[in-house]
């Protein structure tokens, strides 16, 4: 069984998880013993890996169920109001 190749994403999500994490863990930690960095490389390289791994594959999505547009409520028409007549005054 072949192991699918990596897509670009992924290339580029878990080198610059490994990139920032090691510099990041580096820098919080002062570390200056060897075995200190391997372990934050080591670190570093597992992050990336599981960041890579997570990312979505590309035609993987599930699909899309379709559901009934909801339907507008019915507006019953009101009539306008009936306009009064107009009342004339008396000359006085």
């Amino acid at each position: 069984m072949a192991m699918p190749r990596p897509t670009a994403a992924q290339l580029a999500y878990g080198s610059c998880t490994v990139i920032f994490s090691t510099l990041a863990m580096l820098l919080l930690s002062q570390t200056s013993s060897g075995a200190g960095i391997a372990i934050i490389a080591v670190a570093a390289l597992a992050l990336g890996l599981l960041v890579a791994l997570t990312v979505p594959l590309p035609g993987k999505r599930p699909a899309a169920v379709d559901q009934p547009a909801p339907r507008e409520p019915v507006r019953a028409s009101i009539p306008a109001p009936a306009q009064e007549p107009v009342r004339e005054r008396a000359a006085s």
